[in-house]
């Protein structure tokens, strides 16, 4: 599993909200958007059709990356860049079927560089850093309501 950064877990801040449209949903991934130090590395957790790639699209965006109608779901093509000014790299490992497909994806590297990584399925992995991590739970409630819990190392 995932190594996050070293600050306590005293120190990590937890919130959860409801969303009620993919727009409530895109609008709150803005505000985590906005407000994200980099680097940093979000995790995303949930269901198929949980809202992971539309909260995606609006941390995209309001970190300055991309429009909203410019970020898709990688699902087969594991990882999309977003460049503005910010880097955001978007990757979706629910295709990975063990760590050798891990490892050929080369993600060690882009704990280089000055970005956001957002990852989907990050169950799926193991990687190891220092970046501040923000863990991202979505749920579905029913069609257009979403449960977000966030538990975030990083203090945004």
């Amino acid at each position: 599993m995932l190594t996050g950064s070293s600050i306590p877990r005293a120190a990590v801040a937890s919130r959860k909200i409801l969303t009620h449209s993919p727009e409530e949903t895109i609008a709150y991934g803005r505000e985590i958007g906005a407000g994200l130090k980099m680097p940093a590395l979000i995790l995303l957790t949930g269901e198929l059709g949980a809202g992971k790639t539309t909260l995606t699209k609006g941390i995209a965006s309001g970190a300055g990356a991309a429009e909203i109608d410019e970020v898709t779901s990688p699902t087969f093509t594991l990882v999309h860049k977003y460049e503005r000014g910010t880097r955001v790299y978007h990757i979706d490992l629910y295709r990975i079927g063990d760590a050798r497909d891990f490892e050929t994806l080369g993600l060690e590297d882009l704990f280089s560089e000055r970005a956001v990584v957002i990852i989907e399925w990050p169950e799926k992995m193991a990687l190891r850093t220092d970046w501040p991590v923000m863990r991202i739970q979505l749920e579905h409630v029913d069609e257009n309501t979403r449960g977000i819990s966030i538990d975030d190392d990083a203090g945004t």
